[in-house]
């Protein structure tokens, strides 16, 4: 007798039996997966209030792993185990780097795939059990979407704080988001973006040589070379001058919010009070923090040069710092395409060329979503097909370059 025969009631006799367990063991292996990592959260948070709450999706992803092992078990199934890592999704590679509000925004947007995939599951599965629990679920998950929502937009309930609990609490908060602020967006995003700049341009400038030569190992090493310095200058150049730059910026506009708390003291504070309202603390409550704030006018000028530049001295970049990750990163990136023509010449080393700097394109691509929320596989192929069509235009050009000037001479 089959588990179909056994149960409450039957899955559509369309589907297989075994094709209705895999996608019931799939939904318990995502729900112990999301357990993982939002245990894993938790135990690494240091809010309170935020621990709590990573607590309480963990517990509810456990009890929704239970009702799907009961499930299964229910039909005549094995029990099922676990195959990923103890810590789920919270030690991957892009949340690692993205820090843990990035980490936040990855677990909403699975949340809201989760719904989509489940009210999907509700229409097709033909399960009456499995229905009731996939609508239990379906309600937990929305809620867990507008939990996570709430954490990443520090919506939360908080009781009124005192002056000095509302500064420290700001003053950590702020800290910890330019913290990862500073991880996600340093030298590490700055040499993948110079490593794509370096790739992209000097693949472009081989497939045109190579086009006009017919892959001319030469000439390709020395349009190649010369592209490889001058990009490596230029992006190096270009990444000092637009630091130094903020930094000059952020100096002048720190400078004026100085003067106006030296000259117009009232006037900065009732501004910087009304920001804080219009983030939802109340107007006694901002008042009082920002009369705490002024009793040491350093404080006051910071919190304001904070909110109105939305920066901190400490969050910019270091000229230096991005002039050599620009420049070397450009430099590895250009030197890719151009390889394969000091070992071999003709479309030999054209197709080589075209080769490994598609594999460089998806591994950059791929890096991307390090800094982003979308899959490095969506974003590894859309670099990659970006790359060829450029690399594809180039060579098409340089041919026809080649041919008018053959004709010329």
């Amino acid at each position: 007798m089959s588990p179909n025969d056994t149960a409450n009631a039957s899955p559509r006799k369309t589907r297989s039996e075994k094709i209705f367990f895999k996608i019931l063991e799939s939904n318990w292996q995502a729900e112990m997966r999301g357990y993982h990592t939002y245990q894993t959260l938790s135990e690494r948070e240091s809010d309170p209030q935020r621990r709590s709450a990573l607590r309480g999706l963990a517990y509810a992803e456990q009890h929704h792993a239970d009702l799907w092992a009961t499930r299964i078990l229910a039909l005549g199934g094995p029990a099922p185990a676990y195959n990923g890592p103890s810590t789920g999704e919270a030690d991957t590679l892009a949340n690692r780097f993205g820090g843990k509000d990035l980490a936040l925004r990855r677990l909403e947007v699975d949340e809201s795939r989760d719904i989509a995939k489940y009210a999907k599951q509700l229409q097709e599965l033909g399960d009456e059990p499995s229905n009731v629990i996939l609508k239990q679920v379906l309600e937990d998950e929305r809620e867990h979407y507008r939990i996570l929502e709430s954490l990443i937009r520090d919506r939360r309930p908080l009781p009124p704080p005192s002056p000095d609990e509302a500064r420290a609490a700001l003053d950590d908060l702020v800290a910890a988001r330019e913290g990862d602020h500073r991880q996600a967006a340093g030298w590490i995003g700055d040499a993948i973006y110079g490593i794509n700049d370096g790739l992209g341009s000097i693949f472009g400038i081989v497939s045109g040589v190579s086009g006009a030569t017919l892959g001319n190992s030469k000439f390709v090493l020395i349009a190649g070379l010369a592209g490889m310095i001058a990009s490596a200058l230029s992006m190096g150049s270009g990444a000092y001058l637009a630091a130094k730059s903020e930094r000059e910026i952020y100096d002048a506009e720190f400078a004026r919010e100085r003067d106006a708390v030296e000259y117009n003291e009232a006037e900065a504070r009732e501004m910087l009070s009304l920001t804080y309202q219009i983030r939802g603390l109340p107007a006694d409550e901002a008042t009082r923090f920002v009369d705490d704030l002024a009793r040491d006018k350093s404080e006051l000028v910071n919190a304001l040069a904070r909110e109105r530049l939305n920066t901190t001295q400490e969050a910019l970049r270091k000229p230096w710092n991005s002039a050599i990750s620009g420049a070397v990163s450009t430099a590895v990136g250009a030197f890719i395409p151009i390889l394969p023509f000091f070992f071999m010449s003709g479309y030999r080393a054209v197709i080589w060329a075209a080769v490994i700097s598609l594999i460089a394109h998806f591994a950059v691509g791929a890096a991307k979503s390090l800094f982003t929320i979308r899959s490095w596989w969506s974003s590894g192929f859309e670099m990659t097909f970006v790359g060829a069509l450029e690399g594809l235009v180039t060579f098409l050009i340089g041919m026809a370059l080649g041919r008018i000037g053959g004709a010329v001479v």
